[in-house]
Formats: C-alpha cells, structure tokens, sequence
C-alpha cells in the first residue's frame, strides 16, 4: 500500500478518498490535514468530481488526533491546541460543508474524537454494523472540536449530545442510525459497495440541484422560517434556470434516464 497519508482516485465522476496510517487507526497528523484538504479543495475545483466518498484503511475510520507527538513528559512549552484547530480541523469542516458537490462517508471502524466529527460533517454518513462513535475528548480532559459541540445537540439533541460528550462511551453504528446521528448502519461486508453505488448514483443526478439542496438544509439551523422561505426562493430560481432542471424536465417527458450534467 503506499505510503501517502491519503489515498485518491477517481472513477466516473466520484473521488474516493481513503484515509491511509492503519497502523494508527489513521490519527490525523498534519501531513494527513494537509493531503485531505488538497483532496476537498481538488473536489471544489475539478469539473470531473461529482462526488466524493470519505473512508478509512484498515480497521477504523479515524481515531482522530495523533497524540504521538504531544507526549507532557517530554517537557516543554504546552501544546496551543487552539492553534491546530485554527490551522487544521476548522478550515476542513468548513471546506466540507461548503462543497457544492454531496459528500459520502463510509465508517469502516472505529470514528473517535475528531475523526467522528469529520465523519459527521459530511452529507451522508453510512457506517459498518462494527463501528463505534466514540467523542473521546472527555478522556482528555477537553471539549469536543471539529464541529461536535455544534453537530451533536442538533442531531441529537441537548440531552444526548451532553451524555455522550461527558461519559465518552462508544455508540454502536446500529444505535447511531437510530438516533438518527448517521444515516443508516449496513453489514461490514455490505458497506463499501453500497457506499459506492450511492455515491456513484450521486455523481450521476443533477449535481447543481445537489449543492444548492445541501445549502439549504444547513442554513436551516439558524434560519427562522421567514429567513428560510426567502433561502428557498432564490436556490429554486437558480435550480430551474439550469440546464439539469430543463433535462430533468426533458427526460420526464420523453420516459427516459436523465443524463444530468451539473450545469
């Protein structure tokens, strides 16, 4: 396997990104930070990218920070945390949740701390009946980052966001779809062709539509409804003045697949 700390390809319209340090359950170092957020920034840029499939080699997602190096008994000035967030974690949440193009996590294994808030940030969250969800940033004695004290109450709501943030235990991928924090928890085996086909089948629809679509819905948590109504207005006179809505309407009529461009 190679070396790169993220693996990356292409195929028919969807960019398959692989988290790759299995060895350390692929904690993020900044190397990792740096490759991953070439990867979303290609993905805003690259006409060919349609979509975007999240996942992790090995037997985990992500165990989120790499602590190797941030050892207290090797003395020294103290870590500014808030500077590696500030650099690293922040700037990726936002460009995720910016790009106008649907984004797919596949959780293979184990998504903690970070790594779970990563996974969370994305469009759709698919994950095997084996993994666990862990906010695992009590242990440390810190907060939740990468968007978790703000995703999970949203989710979740206060009382179970609160739970799982204080006592850090793992949340099985079953319990999870349950409660609704990921969209649905699928057999080990079934999880990475039916990542594939759903995000293949993404990268084929009206991708234009797709982006304004998720726009929408995440300035849904704090537009009011007035607020929310205009939002709704000005995204449906962008989406019929493209050329997706006007071969989506062709297709109708003709009974035929539509064969949507993103335009």
């Amino acid at each position: 396997m190679s070396d790169d700390p993220v693996l990356h390809r292409i195929d028919s319209g969807v960019l398959e990104l692989v988290l790759n340090r299995p060895d350390k359950l692929n904690a993020f170092t900044p190397e990792m930070h740096v490759a991953l957020r070439a990867q979303i920034d290609r993905a805003a840029q690259d006409s060919a990218v349609r979509a975007v499939l999240l996942t992790g080699a090995g037997r985990g997602f992500c165990a989120g920070q790499d602590l190797g190096d941030r050892d207290p008994r090797r003395g020294g000035p103290k870590p500014d945390l808030g500077a590696t967030i500030g650099t690293y974690y922040n700037p990726l949440i936002r460009a995720i949740r910016a790009l106008p193009k649907p984004v797919v996590a596949a959780v293979n294994g184990v998504a903690a701390g970070a790594g779970a808030n990563i996974a969370l940030a994305c469009d759709i969250v698919l994950a095997s009946d084996k993994a666990r969800f862990i906010q695992s940033f009590a242990k440390l004695g810190l907060v939740p980052d990468a968007g978790g004290s703000w995703a999970l109450p949203r989710l979740l709501g206060e009382a179970r966001a609160k739970a799982l943030a204080l006592a850090a235990e793992p949340l099985s991928a079953t319990q999870a779809a349950e409660w609704g924090l990921i969209w649905r928890a699928v057999p080990d085996a079934d999880l990475m062709p039916e990542a594939r086909v759903l995000t293949a089948k993404l990268a084929k629809g009206p991708t234009f539509g797709f982006g304004l679509t998720k726009q929408a819905i995440q300035a849904a948590a704090t537009n009011d409804l007035d607020a929310q109504l205009e939002l709704e207005q000005d995204y449906q006179r962008r989406a019929g003045a493209s050329d997706d809505y006007a071969e989506g309407v062709i297709a109708f009529l003709e009974k035929r697949d539509a064969r949507f461009t993103g335009q």
